[in-house]
């Protein structure tokens, strides 16, 4: 994998918020998914990860928010191999990591409220400390009239940006993003960028999976290819 400042292969497993070391995965018996990954997210960097359809971008974000683990190599999660992490410690790195699922995962019997809200209860946040922030997001996300509503009364877009906001709610560490633009218009979907560009701004470190060539090559991000298993690391905009 080529050498790029943010994704930077010899940054020190304690430096890094993330950090791949000779990482490949596959599915059971099948053919490696992934293979051989070096690299390593800085703290407070912003990355694109783009490919084909199947080439792994989003088996990558799984081995990174311990949905996954790896058949070869080692994974470093804020400094540690996760590896050696108990069972039982591993909700506690999960919840330094904000995630958007492409299928979107909302608790059916929420409404989009306690949706979004969800990652601050779960924290221990008190309804009364986070309400007004909730719904100032959800209003910032064009949810502003759909808070109350129930999840299966949600059209794809307007549930792909209540993912968003329960994702970046409680101002994580690290945001994993799998096609976050997939089901929003153009101009929802600069919305929506300029909301984890100001997340970043705070500190957050951000990777977004997406086909979306238009928003990376605006974006001015760095890019990280994956194709047939292996990891280019691109210049700003995914210009080689």
């Amino acid at each position: 994998m080529s050498r790029n400042p943010d994704a930077d292969t010899a940054t020190p497993a304690d430096q890094a918020v993330v950090r791949f070391d000779d990482v490949s995965m596959r599915y059971g018996r099948g053919p490696e998914i992934l293979q051989d990954l070096t690299f390593s997210l800085t703290p407070g960097s912003f990355h694109f990860v783009t490919g084909p359809s199947g080439a792994g971008k989003s088996s990558l974000l799984k081995l990174i928010y311990l949905a996954a683990k790896p058949s070869k190599g080692l994974v470093h999660l804020f400094g540690q191999d996760i590896s050696r992490v108990a069972a039982k410690d591993q909700p506690f790195l999960r919840r330094r990591i904000g995630v958007v699922f492409q299928e979107f995962r909302l608790l059916e019997h929420l409404t989009a409220f306690d949706n979004a809200a969800l990652p601050l209860r779960i924290a221990g946040g008190r309804a009364d400390d986070y309400r007004t922030d909730v719904a100032e997001l959800l209003t910032w996300v064009g949810l502003k009239a759909r808070m109350h509503a129930m999840p299966a009364t949600l059209a794809g877009g307007e549930k792909q940006r209540l993912a968003i906001a329960r994702a970046v709610v409680g101002r994580p560490d690290v945001l994993l993003a799998d096609e976050p633009t997939g089901n929003v218009d153009h101009e929802m979907a600069l919305r929506i960028f300029r909301l984890f560009v100001e997340l970043n701004r705070l500190g957050t470190t951000i990777l977004i999976a997406t086909h979306d060539q238009d928003l990376v090559a605006r974006s001015g991000r760095p890019v990280l290819h994956l194709e047939d298993g292996q990891l280019t690391a691109l210049g700003p905009g995914g210009a080689a």
